[in-house]
């Protein structure tokens, strides 16, 4: 019989649009980007960001002279996305022999029974990649995932702007930090109250203020407060939990926001949201989701195609804590 794909890839041919926007923005650290930085679109390559700074020089306001001065600089930064594909060939025959079978339709029909679960899954791995790199990236990197565009980290710490919040200006004791000593229980909470000590006083109280770390440091962050019996300094609620990974640091409106770019990696930066920027295309043909029947072979092909890169706007407003 010939082969019969009338059935195929509805859930995808449906919800396209909504599986990448998926993938790419449910990525914690790309959904506060999108909420509350900045998301340059249709970007194919690179794009500048605009960056207009002035200041305002006082006079003797008396008489009628009046002398210019001050400077208003316009300055650009380059954010560069990263062509991203994931490809996978999908062999519905190898299913035959499993108890996946009973699902398959009926003659040589190339339909995945578990389109929908397939789809899903895959939406959730390529965000989690994408979250690793958002923070991790480099594009000198040996791993295929890291290696498409330059995160945050290698950007931050490449400017050489950012504000060191491992010295003993900030963190009372024991300061600077060994890689031998690490992250602890017993010095974390020094090391989160650096980083809001660290900020610079331009920014210092203003809206959307976040310390990012890792989960790993985030937990012991927790921990080191309910060692302490100090259950009550935690707030619940959906938005703001320490089960959600985001807490307001005791003592001050700054969220210490926990996620997965930062895993491991024993970093930590301060800084306005807004400060952040992704760059993604989302308006051109080469950005898709889909799966085909390959009209040479008996496989499906699944294909993901899109653009993303990341930068900031001031570096120089920026608080980082790494190990010595």
């Amino acid at each position: 019989m010939p082969l019969d794909v009338s059935a195929l890839t509805n859930y995808v041919a449906e919800n396209e649009n909504m599986l990448l926007t998926k993938s790419v923005f449910t990525a914690r650290t790309s959904e506060l980007i999108l909420n509350e930085g900045t998301v340059l679109v249709g970007v194919k390559y690179a794009e500048k960001i605009n960056i207009l700074d002035t200041d305002a020089i006082f006079q003797n306001g008396a008489g009628c002279v009046r002398t210019s001065s001050g400077n208003t600089n316009i300055t650009q930064r380059l954010v560069t996305v990263g062509e991203i594909a994931v490809v996978e060939d999908l062999c519905v025959k190898d299913l035959n022999k499993t108890y996946m079978s009973k699902k398959l339709a009926r003659g040589t029909t190339n339909v995945l029974p578990f389109e929908e679960e397939y789809t899903n899954l895959k939406s959730k791995a390529i965000a989690k990649n994408l979250e690793k790199a958002i923070w991790q990236g480099d594009v000198l990197s040996a791993d295929a995932n890291m290696k498409r565009f330059d995160g945050y980290i290698k950007i931050i710490d490449a400017a050489g702007a950012a504000i060191n919040a491992n010295s003993a200006a900030f963190i009372a004791t024991g300061a600077p930090i060994a890689v031998a000593t690490g992250i602890t229980p017993a010095n974390v909470k020094g090391i989160v109250n650096a980083m809001w000590l660290a900020l610079p006083a331009d920014i210092t109280g203003e809206e959307n203020i976040r310390v990012f770390c890792g989960w790993d440091t985030f937990n012991k962050f927790i921990n080191s407060y309910t060692d302490q019996n100090l259950f009550n300094f935690a707030p619940s609620g959906s938005e703001v939990s320490a089960a959600n990974g985001v807490v307001i640091i005791p003592g001050t409106s700054y969220k210490l926001t926990a996620v997965h770019g930062l895993d491991g990696t024993n970093r930590l930066f301060a800084l306005k949201t807004g400060n952040m920027v992704a760059a993604v295309d989302m308006e051109n043909e080469e950005e898709r989701w889909e799966i085909m029947a390959d009209q040479f072979n008996d496989y499906l092909r699944f294909k993901v195609e899109f653009k993303y890169g990341v930068n900031v706007a001031f570096p120089n407003e920026i608080v980082s804590f790494k190990l010595v």
